[in-house]
């Protein structure tokens, strides 16, 4: 990403979990930096992983509404000008890192993440690495909670690089998209900062950070005299359901759920809004064999897996274009949070997405969500499409 741009401008053992959230209070409520370290889980609890990973993804939000407000502003930028949402994505990914990795002991934080610092550390890259070691340390020192020095130019190229992991079935792994829906993000319209924990392989928590999505549902459009707050913040662990809260902490957490729509034809869907994300060809045929008479809600980025949790809409389609490769950054934290929220997500051959092969998705064609009842008609009505499909548009 940034050449385009350049060239266009265990941790230790289980203990008393009461403690340690009471401790983390009183961090929250003196507004001094966390002193505690995270402890293994050997239940099934990941709830202080939920509360990292809200505090990291909050964190990155606030940068890149700041780099997303200063390119609205400027009516002469161009929408091929990727250069702000170059930084922006850098400094989301270091910001993340930072802010989990300084919670762990030395050499224990792994993470998957999408960005890497080869193309910062050369002379062209230069300028971008300090307007992005700028903007993390403004974004740090906003929050009164922290005290902490500013970071050097090398602290910020280590934070991005500890995105290099490749994940797999052993182990604890972060899986960080610093910015889903760049095309989104410079039309000004939705992305997500998406956050998920891997543990042996499976998904275990997941935060999804939507700054311009509405707490208000976007099923039907958002009233203009609506006053509900615009930005969201997901957020699911295993076994422990999933919740939505406003962004700015102005609306408390309260549980999601997908729909419970049983009949097709009273159903909504989903899907990317950007056609070349997607065959939209396909999911029209899709929609139609299920009776769907809705118009499709079109939104970029895993947000549409937050709207969909809150029952926004029924189904997900996803088919990418043949050649595309899935990766996993891209469905993890919206994957449990749909399946937190009582729905379920799947591939074309009706299976659970896989995320212990490192960083790639390997499945049977597309990616589908729904709530349980309408799997079996809605997987029924995607392989009848995908039959009718020329073998080409498999992948």
């Amino acid at each position: 990403m940034l050449k385009q741009a350049l060239h266009q401008s265990h941790y230790l053992h289980q203990q008393d979990w009461s403690a340690i959230t009471s401790r983390a209070r009183i961090g929250i409520a003196s507004r001094k930096v966390w002193s505690w370290r995270p402890v293994v889980s050997m239940a099934t609890s990941y709830h202080e992983d939920v509360v990292l990973a809200t505090r990291a993804v909050r964190l990155a939000s606030r940068l890149c509404q700041s780099v997303q407000r200063g390119l609205l502003k400027q009516e002469t930028q161009t929408k091929a000008d990727k250069s702000p949402v170059t930084v922006a994505d850098y400094g989301s990914q270091a910001l993340v890192s930072w802010s989990l990795a300084r919670e762990y002991p030395s050499g224990s934080f792994s993470m998957v993440a999408e960005e890497d610092s080869e193309d910062l550390r050369t002379e062209e890259g230069a300028p971008v690495l300090e307007r992005i070691t700028q903007l993390v340390n403004e974004t740090i020192a906003s929050d009164a909670t922290l005290d902490v020095a500013p970071l050097s130019k090398e602290d910020v190229l280590e934070a991005i690089d500890r995105g290099n992991s490749e994940g797999g079935s052993n182990g604890r792994h972060w899986v960080l998209d610093p910015i889903d829906g760049t095309r989104g993000f410079v039309r000004g319209d939705q992305y997500a900062i998406a956050l998920g924990l891997l543990d042996n392989g499976k998904v275990v928590a997941g935060v999804l950070g939507c700054p311009n999505l509405p707490m208000e549902s976007i099923a039907n459009g958002v009233p203009a005299s609506s006053n509900e707050p615009v930005g969201c913040l997901f957020s699911a662990s295993l076994g422990a359901g999933a919740t939505v809260e406003s962004l700015d902490g102005s609306v408390k957490p309260k549980p999601v759920h997908v729909s419970s729509v049983e009949d097709t034809t009273a159903a909504t869907f989903c899907e990317s809004y950007e056609s070349a994300h997607s065959m939209q060809d396909l999911t029209a045929n899709i929609a139609g064999v299920l009776g769907v008479k809705a118009p499709p809600v079109r939104i970029d980025s895993q947000a549409k897996y937050g709207a969909m949790a809150r029952g926004d809409a029924v189904i997900y389609l996803r088919f990418p274009h043949k050649g595309y490769r899935e990766k996993i950054w891209d469905h993890a934290a919206g994957a449990i949070v749909i399946t937190e929220a009582g729905g379920e997500v799947f591939d074309a051959a009706g299976e659970p997405l896989d995320f212990s092969r490192g960083r790639w998705l390997d499945l049977e064609t597309g990616i589908i969500a729904t709530n349980k009842k309408l799997k079996p008609v809605v997987l029924s009505a995607v392989q009848k499409c995908l039959k009718e499909q020329k073998p080409s548009a498999k992948h």
